[in-house]
């Protein structure tokens, strides 16, 4: 059986037997991959700690028949203990991994492996606000799957104009005339806020207000849901902007 390396993030792993583990990675070039990392649990472990969530590592595959093996494991980038010290960051890149972990083969591209670890390496320093990193992969997310929210003109219509309606079913801003009764108002300065994490736009996003951010929040966790098809249990235990935690 052939042997091959990729770069993967570790996204979760399961106890196997006494010693061992499963481990789910995002892969650079092969999608998402299930390995068992033999002895990794033992304190002798050569790599054990570099196979844990939220690590960035080279690692060499053994192609077995149900499951590969991991045989060999280097560090690329070890965000783990940075990011696990704070609760806020933590709860975040949780949230990050489960929703990599919910893209099915199709999805699991290198530029998703590339955009959720460039999201650990921002969480990991503290660059942002950890939910400000979070709201904007997770738009990013969608959209390298196809499903980019409709920020300008309306979603449905394809109305030009300003339009103040965001509906997750119908794909983003929608105008007042496709708009369903009830559906969430959105003021100027939250919609700009979503185009500004979309983007990436930084300096606009570190000076939003916490209620626009909150507003934001709410509705990009509303978005990528309704496309997921079910909850991220993560994003219960993620903290609102509004209770000002770093």
């Amino acid at each position: 059986m052939p042997t091959y390396r990729d770069e993967v993030v570790v996204l979760r792993t399961h106890k196997l037997g006494e010693a061992d583990r499963i481990v789910t990675m995002l892969s650079r070039r092969h999608g998402k991959l299930r390995a068992v990392a033999k002895g990794v649990r033992r304190t002798s472990s050569r790599f054990g700690a570099r196979l844990e969530p939220f690590m960035v590592a080279d690692v060499q595959l053994y192609q077995g028949r149900s499951l590969d093996i991991v045989q060999q494991a280097e560090s690329l980038g070890s965000y783990g203990a940075d990011i696990a010290a704070h609760y806020d960051r933590y709860t975040s890149a949780h949230a990050m991994v489960e929703t990599a972990d919910r893209l099915n083969e199709a999805e699991a591209t290198p530029q998703q492996y590339l955009l959720l670890v460039g999201g650990l390496r921002a969480l990991a320093r503290g660059d942002h606000a950890s939910r400000s990193v979070l709201d904007s992969y997770l738009l990013r997310a969608m959209a390298l799957s196809g499903w980019a929210p409709g920020l300008g003109e309306c979603a449905r219509c394809g109305r030009a104009g300003t339009h103040d309606t965001f509906v997750a079913q119908q794909g983003g801003i929608v105008c007042s005339d496709c708009a369903p009764t009830g559906a969430a108002r959105v003021d100027r300065a939250t919609v700009g806020l979503l185009q500004s994490l979309m983007a990436g736009e930084w300096e606009r996003v570190d000076a939003a207000s916490a209620a626009s951010s909150a507003a934001a929040s709410g509705l990009i966790a509303a978005y990528a849901q309704w496309h997921l098809e079910r909850g991220i249990r993560s994003l219960s235990h993620v903290a609102s902007p509004q209770e000002g935690i770093r």
